[in-house]
Order: C-alpha cells, then sequence, then structure tokens
C-alpha cells in the first residue's frame, strides 16, 4: 500500500447496494485498508433502498446512512432549475445533472460528521458524474480526497465484477445481477434514463419494452385529460386545486404524463470529458412543468426580463449539466433568475394527449396581460396606432442613412 494510501482512514462511499458499489466497499477495504461509510440517497429512483443497510452490515460496514432525500431534491434542486426553464442542447431536461450536486453536499456532509478523509463513487470514468461529484466535493470541502475506483482498478466488465464478488464472497444475487436489464440506467424522482447496449447505435431505434415510466403515445387514452397546475413565486404548488408538497406534484405529474405517453426523448448529447452519448430518457413530469412554467410566464414577466432570461438559459444549463452548481457563477444567476420569480403567481391548465402536453389557459392576479389594449375590437382609445410611426422611422434611421449612401444590403 502506498504512503498516500496508507494516510486514508475512512471513506464515504455513495453506494446504492448493487454490483458495482458493493464490489466498490471489498475494494476500498483492502486497497486503502480503511474504514467504509456506505451512504444510500433515496432520491425517487423507485427501488427499495432499506436493502443496502443489510448488504453493507454483511461486509463489516458500521457506519450506514440511508436517508430519504425527495423533498430537498425537489423543492431545492429541481425547482430552483425549473425556474430558469433549463434544457441543455434543447432537448435535454437534466434529470441525472440535477441530482448529483444534492448526492455530493450530503457525502460530505457525512465525511464532516464522521471524520472521513476521503469520499468515493461508482462513476464510470467516462461520462460526466464523475466530474459532477468531484467538483461539488471540491467546492464544498477543498482538501477532500477523493478515490474514484473505475480510474485506478483493472475490473472493466461486469464479467470482472462477478468473479471478484465470487472470490471475496461478496454478497450480490447473482442471478438478479445475470438478469440485469442490459442498459445502463439511472432513476429518481425527475427522470429514468438509459444507455449502452443497442443504443450505442445512433440508427437502432429503442426497443418497445425498455421503456418503464411511459406507454407508447399510439397506446395512450383516446380521450386527452385537462390538469390544472397552481404556481407561486415560479414554483408548482397544486395540481387541480389541491396542494401538494414539491416531491408530491413531481410524482403526480410522473403518473399522469406517463398514463399519456408524455416525456420520451432519444438524443446524443455532447459530454463534458469531449464524446458524443446516444441515451433515452423518460421525463413526464418535467416535460408537462416546462411549458406550463412558460405559459405562467408568458403574462406575469416584463418583455425584457423574460427575454434575458431566455439569454441566460442555455449558459445555466450548461453549468448544471457540466457540474457546476456550486459555482459562484450559477449562484449568481440563480439569484437573477430568482428575483424574476416574485410575480410568477397563477394557474395553467394543460391538455394530456397521445404524447403532446399543450398549454390552453393562463390566469393570473399578478398578469401584465391587458384585453383593453391587446383586443382586436374597438379599444376605446388605449391604444394610439399612430404612436408607431416614430419609433419606426427612428430604428429604420440608421438603415436609410446607409442605403442613402449606396450601401446595399445583400443576401
Amino acid at each position: 500500500m502506498s504512503a498516500e494510501n496508507s494516510s486514508i482512514k475512512k471513506v464515504v462511499l455513495a453506494y446504492s447496494g448493487g454490483l458495482d458499489t458493493s464490489v466498490i466497499v471489498k475494494w476500498l477495504q483492502e486497497t486503502y485498508q480503511c474504514e467504509v461509510v456506505t451512504f444510500t440517497a433515496n432520491i425517487g429512483q423507485g427501488e427499495e433502498v432499506e436493502p443496502a443497510r443489510a448488504k453493507a452490515q454483511a461486509m463489516g460496514v458500521k457506519e450506514i446512512y440511508i436517508e430519504d432525500l425527495r423533498e430537498e431534491f425537489v423543492r431545492d434542486y429541481v425547482f430552483p432549475m425549473f425556474r430558469a426553464n433549463a434544457i441543455y442542447e434543447g432537448e435535454y431536461l437534466l434529470g441525472t445533472s440535477i441530482a448529483r450536486p444534492l448526492i455530493a453536499k450530503r457525502m460530505i456532509e457525512i465525511a464532516n460528521e464522521t471524520g472521513a478523509d476521503a469520499i468515493s463513487h461508482g462513476a464510470t470514468g467516462k461520462g460526466n458524474d464523475q466530474v459532477r461529484f468531484e467538483l461539488g466535493a471540491y467546492a464544498l470541502k477543498p482538501g477532500v480526497k477523493v478515490i474514484a475506483p473505475w480510474r485506478e482498478w483493472n475490473l472493466t466488465s461486469r464479467e470482472t465484477l462477478m468473479a471478484y464478488c465470487k472470490e471475496h464472497e461478496i454478497p450480490v444475487d447473482f442471478a438478479k445481477a445475470t438478469k440485469k436489464s442490459p442498459y445502463s440506467m439511472d432513476a429518481n424522482l425527475l427522470h429514468i434514463s438509459y444507455e449502452g447496449d443497442i443504443l450505442e447505435n445512433p440508427w437502432v431505434e429503442a426497443e418497445a419494452d425498455m421503456w418503464r415510466w411511459t406507454v407508447s403515445p399510439e397506446q395512450a387514452p383516446d380521450t386527452p385529460e385537462y390538469i390544472e397546475i397552481s404556481f407561486e413565486k415560479g414554483d408548482p404548488v397544486a395540481i387541480n386545486g389541491e396542494a401538494m408538497s414539491p416531491a408530491t406534484i413531481l410524482e403526480t405529474l410522473n403518473k399522469k404524463g406517463g398514463a399519456h405517453g408524455i416525456g420520451r426523448l432519444d438524443i446524443v448529447e455532447n459530454r463534458y470529458v469531449g464524446m458524443k452519448s446516444r441515451g433515452c430518457y423518460e421525463t413526464p413530469g418535467g416535460t408537462i412543468l416546462l411549458p406550463a412554467h412558460r405559459a405562467i410566464e408568458s403574462i406575469t414577466l416584463d418583455r425584457e426580463v423574460a427575454h434575458f432570461k431566455d439569454a441566460l438559459m442555455p449558459k445555466y444549463a450548461d453549468l448544471v449539466y457540466n457540474g457546476y452548481w456550486w459555482s459562484p457563477e450559477r449562484k449568481m444567476m440563480q439569484a437573477a433568475i430568482d428575483e424574476s420569480q416574485a410575480c410568477v403567481n397563477g394557474d395553467v391548465r394543460l391538455k394530456l394527449y397521445k404524447g403532446a402536453v399543450t398549454v390552453v389557459g393562463r390566469r393570473s392576479a399578478d398578469s401584465l396581460f391587458d384585453e383593453s389594449i391587446a383586443t382586436f375590437e374597438d379599444d376605446a382609445g388605449a391604444y394610439d396606432q399612430k404612436d408607431a410611426a416614430g419609433f419606426i422611422k427612428l430604428n429604420a434611421l440608421r438603415m436609410r442613412i446607409a442605403a442613402q449612401k449606396g450601401r446595399k444590403l445583400e443576401n
């Protein structure tokens, strides 16, 4: 064991209880001869997390953290991101990206509570999650040691991991591991993602039985469903007049959207590490919330504020995708975005039908929409069309001068 390794006495591991992280527990114990603290977060992945406790205990882990973080996840991470209307590369609703800062934060808190020297994660080293976990960790605890086994060991496949388990008598359900979905999957309350296997060929359509949260639009009900979402300061607070907690709102919209085939996505995205990656996503609740939020903003935000927010959004989305949630620039942008939401209050009515979300109504006591000005009927003098002549001529002045000087505009 190297001198650097010998300085590590205790490690906090992000632990799911699955094949990879079970191997990591034993590998850390052997390679670093250290104590391992396991941390399992319930952020709505839809699987029972409590069995992770027995698996960790069977490997001699004494400090085991299993926590329900669903409300914090939606309230403090998903909703702030949706106030920004954030979409990465015009399509991706950042379901995996937004979960990582919360997990990193809690890992650092547990490291501080337990006196751990390091944290560890199971990110493969080929994607963005290693960046997100580690940028968050360093931002919150600059001197922390990060152990990324996939960058250190020589276990390169599921077969070698399973062989390691058998050799070291690690308690893993081999039948379940063998029958596991061929896809690399990640799930939380906002989304579920699929990568790998046939999806590595961007020409091949995803198999119909891959999808778990949504019916196909073709099999969705023939009758549309109308729902109403109420907003306060940019956040959804009720569905159809019933007040709900943040996590319950997202869970409810996931079920409603999934039943109508809403939220499927198949994209090739540009990863932070430089490669292109094809992934499929189901984000039914988020796919409903995004147009609903934009709809309530459309009647409550000042025009220039709305346009400024839209200009900020791509940068904000890049920051979330690339792991900069804890950066000063993201916090600065969040403050500006949240300031804009003070009057984003009211109700939005939507129609859910065959994979589509359609806004069909919006209302707010803080609305800037003035029917007396916008009407095509007699406006009783509320708007004077003659006023337009002056600003049109002023805005055309530079182009008129250029034309008079002989400059020609070419297509």
